[in-house]
Formats: structure tokens, C-alpha cells, sequence
């Protein structure tokens, strides 16, 4: 028997959306100005970003409000992809703005189309004065002191962008390109647990990624553009793909390694074999350098903090109280708490394809409140998991991040010496909403249209 909905009421559907459209294409035109605004007045200080900001976050905001709660069809997924396009065009055509890390990226492509390995001279060695010019070289941090720092496949994708073209704007063209497939990978995994296509909103609209990304060009578009397609894998029970694509991911930046729990499944060897032989191939190639290809990694842990614990947003805050928490303490809660979390999502008997999404989107948004980083690239794949499971709380983390950072600065400390402002804005709020719709049942977006792929037991396909 067909059942249809009342006359009266479709009408009021098809009203509600037609509004819901409307008001999304008058978000996404202010949106699209920002950019242009900030790109016209050459705001170069991230202090200076903090009004420009604030307007982000507000319309990203009532843009994220529509997509959850209206069912969009018709000319809204068009608009949000246009919108998308047209925020990252001005950013990728000016200067980069708040991140050197660009320059370094453009270094590494020139390196190796050198015939040279990367790893093994710090930029301002004898042995690369050949190389060294004038548009380039002198923006290159830590030029006099590191090795590259980025892992193998990060590496190979410098070298493919700066084959296209040797700029800074080539590397950014390379990482929108990224966006690109992430985008796609992400419209297919909607598609796939049967929610809408326009929480693609979610990602493309979110202006942290799209002036990290976009902006100042940082790899991590592709190592979160490798995640979407090991999400996608996952789903489709792809287990080889889903491994390679991990493995991809993890060496571009190596915090997505901490999705394996919740991507591989018990039983399945596939998966774990693939990551694994990424691994190992990905660093083949490099080897030449012996030790010196883990690059500038542990100097980096020095320098960033990883050492003494001054990164560490929670052990900043027991160290203010007066509690004198050695950092090897405080690492090892920390990985006991990934531990205890990663196995309560990969034992779980009744997995399903959009359970494991949610139980690494926990993993990714835990990892990152743990290690407490300060620099907002770091947050951008957030945004791949706010748009299959959204959650109050990482929509704050992803939307305020950009204004508190420019509001407060980074490195800003509290009263007393205690932990920095911008870390306690941030992490404070997001937990306390987490906690919130945990214990006090505040309703989740999502839940009205939510189909749960069928589950698994470990068969391998």
C-alpha cells in the first residue's frame, strides 16, 4: 500500500527547503566576501584576522544549523560547492598568509627533482647552494638547523607538485586538489550510509580548513584526503584499499595512524598487511639517508615541547594546580586512555560502517585534545568526521579555533603562569559540550535520518 503525506504538509516540506536554500545561497555569497575582504585588505597578522574571523565562524555556523536540521535537495548541494570553491580561489591567489611551511614543501619537490635524497642536508648546506634562489630559499624555516621533518609520502607529493609547477602557488594548487578528492570521497561516503550530500558542508564551508588548506597550502589536505578514501574502503569493505590509504595518510603527517583500531577489523589480515607494506615501501626509496630519515623529527619533539610537557594543554593544567606530573606520566596516561578507547571500539560485537566512522572520529578528536597542538592544520581532518557524525562539540573546536587563535595568540598564559588562554578557550568548552550531550542527553543533529550500514563479524572481502 502507498502511503503519501498529506498535501499541506508537502507544501510546508517543500517551503521550509526552498527557505532553507535561499537563506544557505545569502550565507554562501557573505561567506565568498569575507575571503575577498581578507584577501583585499592583505591581513598578514593572524592578531589582525580576529573581526574577519569572528564573521567566519558566525555564518560557517548558521550554514552548519541548516544542513543538520533541513534535508537539503535540489540546487543547495550545487551551492555549497561553488560556495566552497569560490572561499578558497582569493586565498590561493594571494600570499601565503600565516605559515612558512609552504616554502619548505616548494624546497623538498626542488631537493629531490635534484636527484638528491631530502634527508640528508639541512637546507643551508654547501651541498645545496646550487639550488637555493631568491623567491624560495630565504623563506625556508629552519633553514641553518633541520632536516626536512615530513615523512615519505608527503615527500613524493612535493615532488609531484613542484614537477607541475616549482611555486608556492603550485603547492597550493596541489593541496585544493586534495580537497578535491576529499570532497568527492566524502559525497560518496554520505551517499553510501544513506545521509544527505550537503553536510559536504560541513568540510568545504569550515574556515579553518579552508585557510589552512587553501590559505597557507599545508599537506595535511592530503593526508585527510587519504583518510576519506580509507573511510570510503572501509565502508565498501574494501580491506587492502582501506590499509594502503591509511598507510598513504600516515605517512604524509603520522597522526592518522592512530584510526587503526577503528578501521581494521578482527579476523581481517588484509588491511594491516597493506598498511604495512605502505610503510615499509614508503620509506625505501629514502634509506640512503640512514638514520637521518627520520629528518628532523626529534628535534621537533624538542623544540615543540613533546619533551618537558610545556605542549600539553591537561599537564599544563596539573602542573598549575601544583601537581608535579613528570611528562613520561602524562604520555603514558595519555596512550593508556587511546589505549582503553581503541579497544573498546575495535572489540565492539555489533560494528556497524557508521559506528566505526564515530569510533574514529573519537580516537582523531581525543588524540588531538591530548597532544593539545597549537597550530590549527593540525585540526583540519576534524572536519571529514563533523560531516558523516556531527557533534556539537567538534563543531565548536573547528569553527572557534581561527578566532581564538587570533584573538588570544597561541603561546598567551592565563593567570599566574598557568595554561595558555588560547588551548583553555578552546579544549575547555569543546569537552564541557561533549560531556553534555554524553550525560544530559542534548539531542545529536544526525539522529533523524541516521541508516547504519549493516554490520560485521570479520569476514574478508
Amino acid at each position: 500500500m502507498n502511503v503519501s503525506l498529506p498535501a499541506a504538509v508537502r507544501r510546508t516540506a517543500a517551503g521550509e527547503t526552498t527557505g532553507a536554500v535561499a537563506l544557505l545561497g545569502v550565507l554562501g555569497a557573505l561567506a565568498v566576501a569575507s575571503y575577498l575582504y581578507a584577501v583585499q585588505t592583505r591581513i598578514r597578522e593572524i592578531a589582525a584576522l580576529k573581526d574577519v574571523a569572528f564573521v567566519q565562524a558566525v555564518l560557517f555556523l548558521c550554514a552548519a544549523a541548516i544542513v543538520w536540521r533541513v534535508r537539503l535537495r535540489g540546487p543547495a548541494f550545487a551551492i555549497i560547492l561553488l560556495v566552497g570553491v569560490l572561499c578558497r580561489v582569493p586565498l590561493a591567489l594571494a600570499p601565503p598568509r600565516f605559515s612558512d611551511d609552504v616554502y619548505r614543501y616548494v624546497w623538498d619537490g626542488r631537493v629531490q627533482a635534484a636527484g638528491i635524497n631530502p634527508y640528508r642536508y639541512v637546507p643551508a648546506d654547501p651541498a645545496l647552494a646550487r639550488l637555493r634562489d631568491a623567491a624560495i630559499y630565504p623563506h625556508i624555516n629552519r633553514r641553518d638547523h633541520a632536516r626536512t621533518v615530513y615523512p615519505p609520502v608527503a615527500q613524493m607529493m612535493f615532488l609531484a607538485f613542484t614537477r607541475v609547477s616549482e611555486t608556492v602557488s603550485g603547492i597550493r594548487a596541489g593541496a585544493i586538489a586534495c580537497e578535491t578528492v576529499t570532497v568527492g570521497m566524502l559525497t560518496i561516503l554520505l551517499g553510501r550510509l544513506g545521509l544527505p550530500r550537503s553536510r559536504v558542508l560541513l568540510y568545504a564551508w569550515n574556515p579553518l580548513v579552508i585557510w589552512q588548506y587553501a590559505g597557507d597550502g599545508h599537506i595535511d589536505a592530503a593526508a585527510t584526503a587519504f583518510v576519506a578514501i580509507a573511510l570510503v574502503a572501509h565502508v565498501r569493505r574494501w580491506d587492502a584499499l582501506t590499509g594502503a590509504a591509511l598507510g598513504c595518510a600516515t605517512l604524509v603527517k603520522w597522526y592518522p595512524a592512530v584510526l587503526f583500531p577503528a578501521l581494521s577489523r578482527p579476523g581481517a589480515w588484509k588491511m594491516p598487511a597493506a598498511l604495512a607494506g605502505v610503510m615499509v615501501a614508503g620509506y625505501l626509496p629514502y634509506l640512503g639517508a640512514g638514520a637521518g630519515v627520520l629528518g628532523f623529527l626529534p628535534g621537533y619533539a624538542q623544540e615543540e615541547g613533546l619533551l618537558s610537557g610545556h605542549r600539553f594543554f591537561l599537564l599544563s593544567v596539573a602542573r598549575a594546580t601544583g601537581t608535579a606530573l613528570p611528562t613520561p606520566v602524562y604520555v603514558a596516561a595519555a596512550l593508556a586512555t587511546l589505549l582503553v578507547i581503541a579497544v573498546r571500539v575495535w572489540r565492539r560485537s555489533d560494528r556497524t560502517a557508521l559506528g566505526d566512522i564515530r569510533g574514529a572520529g573519537l580516537l582523531a578528536a581525543v588524540f588531538m585534545v591530548l597532544i593539545s597542538t597549537h597550530y590549527l592544520w593540525y585540526f583540519g581532518w576534524l572536519a571529514l568526521f563533523l560531516a558523516v557524525v556531527p557533534s556539537v562539540s567538534l563543531l565548536y573546536l573547528t569553527a572557534a579555533a581561527t578566532y581564538l587563535l587570533a584573538a588570544l595568540g597561541p603561546r598567551t598564559l592565563g593567570a599566574a603562569g598557568g595554561p595558555p588562554l588560547f588551548d583553555a578557550a578552546l579544549y575547555v568548552p569543546s569537552a564541557a559540550l561533549a560531556l553534555a550531550h554524553r550525560r544530559r542527553g542534548l539531542p545529536e543533529p544526525a539522529r533523524q535520518d541516521h541508516l547504519d550500514a549493516p554490520g560485521w563479524a570479520g569476514t574478508e572481502t
